[in-house]
């Protein structure tokens, strides 16, 4: 007989929030386990009403459409109905934040409401909710998920050396390639307009240059097939991006003591976003040490633990020291971080450097990871991860063939986390200093890159066949598919704008404070 299966920290919390147990939303799953046992059974409630969800009615219209069916989508929708839909979306795409009272999710919302692109950003499911089924027959690639000119930036590869590429994988899935460069078109669109000041016209010439990029790269790889050996550098970048290599070069030692360290450099300095928790430093060394050895990270010797102390002597090498652990100084939370993932926990671990001084310190974050907004609504394939963090996680792997060596996931309070390197380098381009030219160059740049990304889903991802010549087949004529492009990206933007001002509208009114329920 199959043991029962341990219940998830977020099914104690609901069990706990049944049964009116104050002070629930800070504590552990071993916490709440505890809390649950000193109560004394409660009397059978009265059913509650449970919050809405249309997952399972999006994913049986999207096979509807990918199977060929003539169906609606929710984009035909208009007036009180649209309405109705985007906050039926916005409310249960965050209804775990609004249920849980965070004040992130209340910072998210104003955010959203103030910048027509943080919207665009923050609502990746409304948007694909739109496109439910669609683009079925296309070449299926490991899709980012959530291209705009916001998520390509500057990182660390697996040498700490600066790279520029995608740089967000929280919405990564199995999909039709067109489902990125749709997405990725909206968003310069969008982006031109709201940090750019730019007209309708610039706007549209940025988007051909985008999608342009895309197709000469991709024509590029299919003829070449060196996609698996290129990344791209200081020493070979093109003028723009070089020049933000050299915006985003930071000391180490500067970046930590003015960003994050106290005065002693022995552990974070408490600041309106970073909330140092100490207390818990035991508990994330035994975390930290449980991802290297899930992940089978090669702990670089920038990170190494060079001392005995407390180490068991397997972990030790013939000079008696440990090649293999980190050691964690201290651990904080990071609060107000990020658009679309604002509202989930987040946790910077502070590992001591091997100069010991607080100098080469290393910070690794913790992210939270969820459910992909694509999740349910991309047409169905042989290739689907619908996993957490270890989806987000394969998408660096394949992604960044060479990426930061921190990329992992790890499972702690009933969570699924994923892991990387917060680099003093980390950085991305200051969109409003563009200027026309440079819009359109840094567009066709970042066509490109999402093309070689998207290149390497057959060699290290799932993709079972050569991808790049089908993509190339797929497209046609390459002007007609660029005017396709810009047509459904002229029409999804002008519907943004809209949904944009009802949300607005409603935030104002205070329809994002509570989750629609089902009653029975």
């Amino acid at each position: 007989m199959n043991q029962q299966a341990e219940p998830t920290r977020q099914a104690l919390y609901e069990r706990a929030q049944q049964r009116d147990i104050p002070g629930r939303s800070s504590m552990s799953k071993a916490e709440l386990a505890a809390a649950l046992e000193r109560r004394l059974p409660a009397e059978p409630a009265p059913e509650e009403p449970e919050a809405a969800t249309r997952f399972d009615t999006f994913k049986r219209l999207a096979e509807a459409v990918a199977g060929g069916e003539f169906v609606l989508r929710p984009r035909v929708l208009t007036g009180h109905y649209r309405r109705r839909h985007v906050r039926q979306t916005l409310r249960e795409d965050h209804r775990t934040r609004i249920a849980d009272g965070s004040e992130d999710a209340t910072v998210k919302f104003d955010q959203l409401s103030d910048s027509l692109f943080s919207f665009f950003r923050g609502t990746a499911l409304l948007f694909y909710r739109d496109m439910a089924g669609e683009d079925a027959w296309m070449p299926t690639v490991l899709a980012l998920g959530d291209v705009h000119p916001g998520n390509f930036g500057v990182m660390p590869n697996v040498n700490n050396v600066p790279i520029f590429s995608v740089n967000d994988f929280d919405e990564a899935y199995y999909a039709p390639f067109t489902w990125d460069i749709k997405r990725g078109a909206v968003g310069f669109m969008i982006a031109a307009e709201a940090e750019g000041e730019l007209k309708r016209k610039h706007q549209i010439k940025i988007v051909r240059h985008f999608v342009r990029g895309y197709i000469e790269e991709m024509e590029r790889l299919a003829r070449e097939g060196t996609e698996q050996d290129e990344e791209m550098r200081y020493d070979n970048a093109p003028k723009l991006i070089r020049k933000l290599f050299k915006d985003a070069d930071e000391d180490r030692a500067e970046w930590l003591i003015d960003d994050y360290l106290d005065e002693s450099r022995c552990g974070f300095r408490p600041t309106q976003k970073l909330v140092p928790i100490s207390s818990r430093r035991d508990e994330f060394q035994t975390i930290t040490d449980r991802l290297i050895e899930e992940n089978e990270i090669e702990v670089p010797e920038r990170a190494r633990r060079m001392d005995k102390e407390g180490l068991d002597e397997k972990g030790l090498n013939e000079e008696g020291l440990n090649e293999k652990a980190m050691r964690v100084k201290d651990v904080a939370i990071r609060r107000g971080q990020g658009t679309a993932s604002l509202g989930l926990n987040r946790y910077y671990v502070l590992i001591e450097g091997p100069e010991r001084d607080g100098t080469d310190d290393l910070i690794i974050e913790f992210k939270q990871a969820r459910r992909s907004a694509l999740s349910g609504l991309v047409p169905p394939s042989a290739y689907e991860l619908d996993t957490l963090a270890e989806r987000v996680s394969h998408a660096q792997a394949v992604h960044l063939v060479r990426g930061d060596v921190f990329y992992g996931h790890v499972e702690f309070d009933g969570l699924s986390y994923l892991s990387r390197e917060r680099a003093p380098f980390r950085d991305d381009i200051d969109l409003d200093d563009l200027s026309k030219s440079e819009w359109k160059e840094y567009a066709r740049i970042c066509g490109g890159v999402l093309a070689t990304v998207h290149a390497r889903s057959d060699e290290s991802g799932r993709v079972d066949y050569n991808i790049e010549p089908a993509i190339v087949k797929a497209i046609g004529p390459p002007a007609l598919f660029t005017e396709d492009m810009v047509e459904f990206a002229v029409e999804a933007a002008d519907r943004v704008r809209r949904d944009h001002e009802m949300f607005r509208e409603d935030h104002a009114r205070g329809a994002f404070e509570h989750l629609d329920w089902v009653h029975r």
